[in-house]
């Protein structure tokens, strides 16, 4: 790392800032040339005509590799990034694009991993998906199109498809550089193709980082049979704007089509559920992903790590507390030093200890990390809390104990989680919510929760919200904010080396917290209508109860002592979902509604009644996601 503030790494060292020499024993080391490294674009040809215009599809793949192991006849790995965004709306939080020279050969590359990594002695290869920037075809967000998008350039630098000089035309290139060995990184859009990669099992994979990434592509856009308000045609149509005018409106019909507006999980879904075909992952997953993610939502890490760990497959995992955002923007020095570490390991087979390190690092406090030797916690097992009446319509207790008795509220579809929460003692129209009295010790939830309503719906259709909320005074990071919990800077700190077009300096960025009374440590949505299936609603008839199981996002969050747990279950989330045809009434069974919750930790059976704090809390207010970067 350089700095150009002047701050010495030395500095760092003593602040604990990057790895001692000790930690970082067998490191690969900067040798390489990387002002004179090789760049050059390679296109791959699909096999697929997605755009129709009766020419197979060809992926181009931006490649800077060191010249120094080719020349001696070396082969080196490859990390690769493949995106939809290098020329739509960019990587990393200062927006980067790739450029390229008079000639079209690539110059620019976003994010640092051409510059630290190429000088130790890797390849770093960026592939624009089909449809977007300089390749043909068309997006299909998250399906086969995608996918096969980065499968064959791994199959061509393992000698098993074929590329070429050029869009068009042009002579045949192989991958003769390269060892074949591949680990691909990425955020958001970019981390969700490395987990369909990985999904599909090809050989050459040998590690995958998933940053804030989408596991299946229902739970980007659907959540239990109820609709966030917006479809993947959308997306589709942003990253094309600057693909050369191919014509990809009929591919973009058949995504509007296939995303049906009941919320129903269907054949489109099925193609994008690369949870479900987790059994086919062979290469190592390090997940990183932030608690507070109101884009991609939890419930992607947290399904995808269950998956991942009923085959077997060797992982690691980071937890912020930020929003969507990248831990090179969070944790930065630390980051660079385990990602470096993992790829030493996974790609170049260097026996660093990474393997035997804790497999959980997360975020208790902004800037305030824990290890863990397992996710979720190794004591946390799955606790049935119930609601239990109080002596206000609507408010109650939580605890192990069963309750009794009927409650109602209706859906206005005005209300969101923060109007829900923000008076806990006082009674609502629009909500329910029972809390465990002051805890006399911390407990800590990790995992993946679950909630089960009963409920008597007025109408013929229903949404149900449900939330997990933590009831004390805390500092966090303000994820509802501009930066989703970190501020930029003007300063900056260099990591790599520079070329003439191609920075390694970024822009040092810090947190951005917020003091709040409570903190929403877990939200879920579902459409009552889906109580049998999601793949197909069934009617409802007014006054019948019907009960729902649905799935709460997945984390890891300590209730500290003192603190109160609480469940709130709503109709429509107006910040969240939309609201059905007929607004209704709902009854909620107590007897029949539950939460499960991964606990570490003991809640009492049935709390003591104690009065909450009167009057509105304060809290970070949520927000939709802008778009997926």
């Amino acid at each position: 790392m350089r700095v150009r503030t002047g701050l010495c790494v030395a500095v760092l060292i003593a602040a604990g800032l990057v790895a001692t020499p000790a930690a970082a024993s067998a490191a690969t080391e900067p040798q390489y040339d990387f002002a004179g490294a090789v760049r050059e674009t390679v296109w791959v040809d699909l096999g697929r005509d997605g755009d129709g215009d009766g020419q197979p599809d060809r992926v181009a793949a931006d490649i800077v590799r060191p010249a120094e192991p080719a020349e001696a006849g070396q082969k080196v790995p490859v990390i690769m990034d493949a995106s939809p965004y290098y020329s739509s709306v960019g990587r990393g939080n200062e927006t980067e694009f790739k450029t390229y020279d008079d000639e079209g050969r690539p110059v620019g590359f976003p994010l640092f991993y051409d510059n630290y990594f190429v000088p130790r002695g890797y390849a770093t290869v960026l592939v624009d998906l089909a449809g977007t920037n300089r390749s043909t075809g068309c997006v299909d967000v998250g399906g086969k199109s995608d996918v096969t998008s980065a499968k064959t350039v791994i199959d061509w630098l393992n000698g098993r498809a074929t590329g070429y000089s050029a869009k068009s035309g042009g002579t045949k290139v192989t991958a003769d550089w390269t060892d074949g060995s591949v680990g691909m990184i990425g955020k958001s859009y970019d981390g969700t193709i490395a987990n369909g990669v990985a999904a599909t099992g090809v050989d050459g994979l040998k590690t995958i980082v998933p940053i804030s990434a989408i596991s299946s592509w229902y739970d980007y856009y659907r959540s239990d049979g109820a609709t966030f308000g917006f479809d993947p045609d959308g997306l589709a149509e942003t990253v094309e704007a600057h693909n050369g005018g191919q014509d990809c409106s009929a591919e973009n019909g058949k995504l509007a089509e296939g995303a049906t507006a009941n919320g129903d999980y269907g054949p489109l879904w099925a193609e994008r559920d690369y949870v479900a075909q987790a059994k086919n992952v062979h290469a190592s997953v390090f997940v990183s992903h932030g608690v507070n993610d109101l884009n991609v939502r939890t419930i992607n890490f947290g399904q995808w790590w269950d998956a991942l760990a009923a085959n077997g497959v060797q992982r690691k995992i980071w937890l912020s507390q930020t929003g969507h955002v990248d831990p090179f923007d969070y944790r930065r020095a630390e980051w660079v030093d385990t990602l470096h570490r993992w790829f030493d390991h996974t790609l170049m087979g260097l026996d660093n200890g990474i393997d035997k390190e804790p497999v959980a690092t997360v975020e208790r406090q902004p800037d305030e990390w824990a290890d863990q030797s397992a996710y979720p916690a190794k004591d946390a097992s799955a606790t049935t809390l119930h609601p239990q009446a109080g002596s206000t319509p609507g408010v109650g207790t939580l605890g192990t104990a069963e309750g009794s008795g009927t409650v109602s509220f209706t859906d206005e579809a005005k209300s969101g989680e923060d109007s829900w929460a923000a008076d806990p003692s006082a009674a609502s129209a629009s909500r329910v919510l029972y809390s465990t009295g002051a805890l006399s010790s911390p407990v800590q939830v990790s995992g993946t929760s679950s909630v089960t309503v009963t409920a008597t719906p007025s109408t013929s259709s229903a949404r149900l919200s449900a939330m997990l909320v933590d009831y004390g005074p805390a500092t966090i990071r303000n994820y509802a904010g501009s930066g989703e919990g970190i501020t930029t800077g003007t300063e900056e700190t260099c990591w790599g080396e520079n070329a003439p077009g191609d920075d390694a300096c970024y822009k040092e960025t810090g947190a951005d917290t917020t003091k709040v009374d409570y903190t929403i440590i877990s939200r879920g949505w579902a459409d009552l209508a889906n109580y049998q299936s999601l793949s197909k609603e069934s009617a409802l008839t007014p006054g019948k109860p019907y009960s729902m199981s649905f799935r709460l996002a997945s984390t890891d969050h300590v209730v500290p002592a003192g603190h109160r747990l609480a469940l709130i279950v709503g109709g429509t989330d107006i910040d969240a979902i939309t609201p059905p045809a007929n607004l209704p009434k709902l009854t909620v069974d107590l007897a029949r509604t539950s939460v499960r919750i991964p606990l570490a930790g003991t809640v009492p059976a049935a709390p003591r009644a104690e009065r909450l704090p009167d009057g509105p809390l304060a809290h970070v207010a949520g927000h939709a996601p802008a778009d997926l970067r």
